[in-house]
């Protein structure tokens, strides 16, 4: 990993690498907690080029336990709702903002319903990967998984959430980058690692939170 992001990473500052160069990325680079891995632009997903057209939906995936349903339904309230029950499905929620409508599709993490993953990614607009920073032992899976979701698709933009950040041992956002070893597959794609935790039910989402929010409204609005 580069020292530069490293430490830049560490410091809570968003950067963006292009061509070597560090460069504040946007709006979002003055917030916390956020690192974008490649500045390049994608040209259109595999879905495009198999003369498919892009679809609406955000496939949200991660193994089970990872947070995704409460992320989902605090991205959506703006206030947090912890969900303990792990997805046993299929989980749609819609967030309209000023600019833009955002359809998220939720899929189960555990074994019995990954083979769903692969069919629902080709027509998505971008892929939100959850891990749990804290799960140390299943990283090695989630790595797996990302890598093999992806690896046909060198353009589909990734936003991952370090998720759980609050727990004691969760690991920071640059062990969680190195891993998932995301250098190996952030060259030819819009990448970003965000580190994200949900506070107690009823309270305003956390500022890292709001990060994701808004950088999936600009990735969704860049993207179609």
């Amino acid at each position: 990993m580069d020292p530069r992001l490293r430490a830049a990473a560490l410091c809570g500052t968003a950067l963006a690498l292009a061509g070597g160069t560090v460069a504040v990325f946007r709006a979002w680079a003055r917030r916390r907690s956020a690192v974008s891995l490649s500045a390049r632009s994608a040209a259109a997903a595999a879905a495009a080029d198999q003369g498919k057209g892009h679809g609406k939906q955000i496939l949200v995936l991660g193994l089970d336990g990872a947070g995704k349903t409460s992320i989902l339904h605090s991205l959506a309230t703006n206030h947090v709702k912890r969900s303990m029950a792990p997805t046993e499905g299929f989980n749609a929620i819609c967030i309209n903002t000023e600019e833009s409508q955002m359809e998220f599709l939720e899929i189960g993490g555990s074994e019995s319903l990954r083979s769903y993953w692969n069919m629902y990614l080709p027509k998505v607009l971008l892929l939100v990967y959850v891990v749990d920073s804290a799960d140390h032992a299943r990283l090695p899976v989630a790595k797996q998984l990302l890598h093999q979701l992806i690896q046909n698709n060198s353009t589909l933009p990734v936003v991952v959430l370090a998720n759980k950040q609050d727990l004691e041992g969760a690991y920071c956002i640059t062990d969680i980058h190195d891993a998932l070893a995301l250098s190996d597959i952030g060259d030819e794609r819009k990448m970003f690692l965000i580190g994200t935790h949900v506070a107690e039910d009823g309270s305003e989402i956390s500022s890292s939170m709001q990060d994701a929010k808004e950088l999936i409204g600009q990735l969704v609005l860049e993207t179609q």
